[in-house]
């Protein structure tokens, strides 16, 4: 009976080997690493998205982009849609003011901002992407860690249980019973770390599309040199939740990308 208590978790723990022991400390450095990436990524995402819905709030209602640029430079550029329209207007007022001087300056004040934007665009790709590879390597190997471990506690187990002579089924599901939590282990580390990963994967597709129209707007009040009030009379645009061009969009976004 209470060689029965004594059995669990803790005994399986006590009773392996180095191998075991170690990917028991590997799972635990992969839940740890893939709990630290959710909430830093959740707490920054929530983070950005009050602030972009503030900015877009205010650029869509400010008189002038020296008004935007006045906002930009007493706030800080904090969130995706912010830092866009910075480096956008400071791309264009460099080339307006010293010209091409440098290669990577070549071409027109529009194409100039083009590939400003687009290197801004893939910036905050990179951004939002950051951490994600190893959500999606813990989500696919930990099972399989967790295998491994049980795979391994059962063979000691069963080798245990055949040098003691003793093959009954309850001196067996014991120590068999005990490995099994491995796999149980591997699967409690995998499934937080892809349900995390579809999550942030969603968000970030949601908030790229938006970073994508919005570029097609600063592009053209930018680049092409129009007022705020003509362009957005041009292309039907009056607030950041109100749907800006939806035919003409597409068009400019890859344009800028190009």
């Amino acid at each position: 009976m209470n060689n029965d208590a004594s059995l669990g978790f803790g005994h399986f723990i006590a009773q392996s080997d180095v191998v075991g022991k170690t990917l028991l400390v590997i799972l635990v450095l992969m839940s740890v690493a893939s709990w630290s990436i959710i909430f830093i990524k959740g707490i920054v995402l929530q983070l950005s998205k009050r602030r972009s819905t503030r900015f877009l709030d205010f650029f869509w209602n400010a008189t002038s982009l020296d008004a935007v640029a006045h906002e930009i430079a007493t706030h800080g550029a904090r969130d995706p849609f912010s830092h866009l329209a910075s480096h956008a207007m400071h791309a264009q007022a460099h080339h307006a003011r010293y010209g091409a001087a440098k290669l990577e300056e070549a071409g027109s004040s529009g194409e100039f901002v083009t590939r400003t934007i687009k290197k801004v665009l893939d910036e905050e790709t990179t951004r939002l992407e950051n951490g994600l590879t190893v959500l999606a390597t813990v989500g696919a190997t930990a099972p399989f860690v967790g295998l491994f471990g049980t795979v391994w506690g059962v063979y000691h187990a069963l080798v245990a249980i055949g040098m003691s002579g003793s093959g009954t089924l309850d001196k067996v599901a014991g120590p068999v019973g005990e490995a099994l939590i491995m796999t149980g282990v591997g699967l409690a580390v995998a499934i937080p770390a892809v349900v995390a990963y579809n999550w942030l994967t969603r968000a970030n597709r949601v908030i790229l599309s938006r970073l994508d129209a919005f570029a097609y707007e600063i592009h053209t009040f930018v680049a092409m040199g129009q007022t705020l009030a003509g362009a957005g009379a041009s292309t039907g645009t009056g607030s950041a939740g109100s749907p800006t061009a939806s035919a003409a969009k597409p068009v400019a976004i890859s344009a800028a990308r190009a």
